[in-house]
């Protein structure tokens, strides 16, 4: 493993033995540190996070949105958990399709699928946990009900996209007081949500699925003219299954199986496998140039046939067949960039992942979203409950498999990912950043193993994506690679912001160790005890 330059800026991997917690906030990683160091396990830590992380994150996440997550209980296998929201049983397409639509607009109530995230944690906590939820909530009610702290990564996107919660007076109440937004240093509360937080602890799931939370929701809802029903919420199950995977350099990829787009990661993961990407020939530009063609690849298949799984026509094994990625693979120049791709989902870049494992072997990547900045943007008051967009992913083609329907659950961009070593699993990671994420997956994996950087490295790497037609470039790129690429044709452009944000935990079984890495780019750490 490479070494770190301790002459350049950058941070060192975080060590420990017993457990090792990485997100994108530093009160949730120490949060998830306290319950681990007080008894809990992965599974109780990545809630306590998570829920926190709802609170003092509310643009990225929050029990208004979707959960996914991969859990590995000690000497198991992976399980996939799904809690992702359905749509409301009333939407059709041709409801939307008679308004002269094309799309749903990701800042109105017909955007707004009924959330998963709390059924999901219940789950978990209730199938796997050890602390039971009144504990685990406990930081998530205490920064909702006496404040808590804005930090500059938070600070800069709040301020970035405060614009989407104009249209609604109760979210500029809760979210823009003075009618801006918070910078770094304010403080915040949001006592309505800390109700809400408390009672979950107390009765579960029951108290955000029915009774008094819900029937704000609705109210909320109803009142824009949403098709949303007390049956929809009711109806809500977190599905648990099989992992899905895919070979990498001998390694096994798993991702969580559709709707989500771990498929794409597993695509690009086969796609690049076939190229020497170890070679010390490769240039800065060579790599990236692959990476934007297999993008440009897997997002196509994602964009054709990912879906409901019960909506699909195209099986898993059918997409990863070694003949299918083979015929992709071989479409792929090293001279030229093929022709721009036109990716159907919309842009957005807002979620938080948090990867935790634990003194007894279990492993847990977990992932937890609202789709956009502050997600629709609607609110709830009363519940103090800010409500996801995810029905935007939806399409309105009549025939495409995720064409919007009665409880359907739409595309998702969020995906957890593990990476196992023949039975043993060796990496928990996960990289925000909307659909940058199952590139995102590709790249950080074959940082660490094709070049060989220990996980900090690895996500400190300057990221390019392709999306909306060009190669957007991290600014740490050098100007003769954006040449050496557009000499091959590709369009480029400067990111305007980070690409992504990455959180990892290694597993060293030989040595008992775990490395943690958490990323620059956000306010996290990572920390073990």
């Amino acid at each position: 493993m490479l070494e770190r330059d301790f002459m350049k800026p950058g941070k060192s991997v975080a060590l420990a033995e017993n457990a090792m917690v990485a997100t994108s906030h530093p009160q949730a990683t120490l949060a998830a540190l306290d319950v681990l160091r007080a008894g809990g396990n992965a599974v109780d830590a990545a809630i306590a996070a998570v829920a926190l992380q709802g609170v003092i994150d509310p643009h990225m996440t929050g029990i208004g949105g979707d959960c996914f997550a991969l859990y590995t209980p000690a000497g198991g296998t992976p399980i996939a958990v799904n809690g992702s929201g359905r749509a409301p049983a009333a939407a059709t397409a041709d409801h939307f399709r008679d308004k002269g639509w094309s799309r749903i607009d990701d800042g109105t109530v017909d955007a707004v699928t009924i959330p998963g995230a709390v059924d999901a944690w219940c789950h978990l906590s209730e199938t796997w946990g050890r602390a039971g939820l009144d504990r685990i909530l406990q930081p998530a009610i205490a920064a909702a009900e006496n404040g808590f702290t804005i930090t500059p990564r938070v600070a800069l996107d709040w301020a970035r996209y405060a614009d989407r919660l104009r249209p609604y007076p109760a979210s500029v109440r809760q979210f823009l007081p003075g009618g801006r937004a918070p910078v770094t240093g304010d403080r915040l509360d949001n006592p309505s949500l800390a109700a809400t937080l408390r009672d979950i602890a107390q009765r579960g799931r029951a108290a955000f699925y029915e009774g008094e939370a819900v029937e704000d929701m609705l109210a909320t809802l109803n009142a824009l003219g949403g098709l949303h029903t007390a049956e929809d919420f009711a109806a809500t199950a977190t599905t648990v299954s099989d992992t899905i995977s895919a070979n990498y350099r001998g390694h096994t990829l798993h991702e969580c199986p559709p709707n989500g787009q771990g498929l794409a990661a597993l695509i690009m993961a086969r796609l690049l496998d076939g190229f020497d990407l170890c070679d010390p020939a490769m240039s800065a530009a060579d790599s990236i140039h692959i990476l934007a063609e297999a993008t440009k690849t897997a997002y196509r298949q994602r964009d054709a046939w990912i879906a409901d799984p019960d909506a699909m026509t195209v099986t898993v094994d059918e997409i990863l067949a070694e003949q299918r990625i083979a015929a992709l693979r071989d479409r792929i120049s090293m001279d030229r960039a093929s022709d721009p791709a036109d990716l159907d989902m919309p842009i957005h870049r807002d979620t938080v992942y948090v990867s935790v494992a634990d003194r007894d072997g279990n492993v847990i990547s977990l992932i937890n979203s609202i789709f956009f900045a502050f997600g629709s943007g609607i609110y709830a008051p009363k519940a103090g409950v800010l409500l996801q967009n995810r029905g935007c992913g939806f399409s309105l083609e009549p025939g495409h498999p995720n064409e919007i329907g009665p409880s359907k659950r739409p595309f998702h961009t969020i995906i957890p990912a593990m990476l196992f070593d023949k039975d043993k699993p060796v990496l928990s990671f996960g990289v925000m950043g909307g659909q940058y994420q199952a590139t995102g997956h590709a790249h950080f994996v074959s940082q660490v193993i094709d070049r060989d950087f220990d996980i900090q490295m690895a996500s400190d790497q300057p990221r390019s994506f392709f999306t909306d037609g060009a190669i957007s470039l991290e600014p740490t790129i050098d100007d003769t690679v954006r040449a050496d690429l557009e000499a091959r044709g590709h369009k480029t452009r400067w990111a305007d912001e980070p690409l992504g944000g990455c959180q990892a935990v290694r597993i060293d079984h030989e040595r008992g160790v775990l490395w943690g890495a958490s990323d620059h780019r956000k306010d996290g750490i990572a920390l073990g005890y």
